[in-house]
């Protein structure tokens, strides 16, 4: 399987992940994962139907720094989504919380498709699933959707979660450097938009 590699030095490795891959198992046991694949230390996680940027540590000790960082809610990250219908507001913050806990999404309508928007997203907070969720809540769930809405009820058919982890910022934690990665969007959803133009 072709893993794009984004970076990598001596501690850290950051991949460009495909939809499709889990990052590691859930209770079933898989045994084709990401981590397995890599046998590297997961730093944060995608959702198996989600693409992007990945971060991975060579280290244990490399992988609780940056777990720190996380935690901290100082590693920003931005994503692309292409969402059903247009938000009323063309950019603003969702802070519904989930499953009790407070969470913030921050969004913006970067492009208006026909039936569909395309929405750069920034999570300011790391709950499981919170993209996914906080779109459906507002009545725009991210095209491809089968978890939290029915794929049925979209006018605009995905073949998988039109959901992309484009831009990582965060401080390496042994050098101390800013770095900024960013991975473009997959070819499957550039097709997709040239195929809704």
């Amino acid at each position: 399987m072709n893993i794009p590699v984004i970076y990598e030095d001596d501690w850290i490795l950051v991949v460009d992940k495909p939809s499709g891959l889990l990052t590691v198992p859930t209770p079933k046991n898989e045994e084709r994962t990401l981590t397995s694949i890599l046998n590297l230390y997961p730093c944060h996680r995608l959702d198996r139907e989600t693409s992007g940027l990945i971060i991975y540590a060579k280290s244990k000790s490399t992988q609780q720094k940056l777990a720190d960082q996380f935690r901290q809610r100082v590693v920003k990250k931005s994503y692309i989504a292409f969402v059903q219908g247009v938000p009323l507001r063309l950019e603003g913050e969702i802070k519904n919380k989930i499953e009790g806990l407070s969470a913030c999404t921050r969004y913006k309508v970067i492009a208006k498709m026909n039936d569909f928007a395309i929405v750069k997203v920034n999570p300011l907070t790391g709950r499981t699933n919170q993209i996914r969720i906080h779109f459906k809540q507002i009545g725009h769930p991210v095209l491809g959707e089968s978890k939290f809405a029915f794929r049925r009820d979209s006018i605009v058919k995905a073949k998988r979660l039109c959901l992309h982890a484009e831009r990582l910022e965060f401080v390496h934690p042994l050098t101390g450097k800013q770095l900024y990665l960013e991975s473009p969007l997959p070819k499957d959803l550039e097709e997709f938009l040239n195929k809704h133009k």
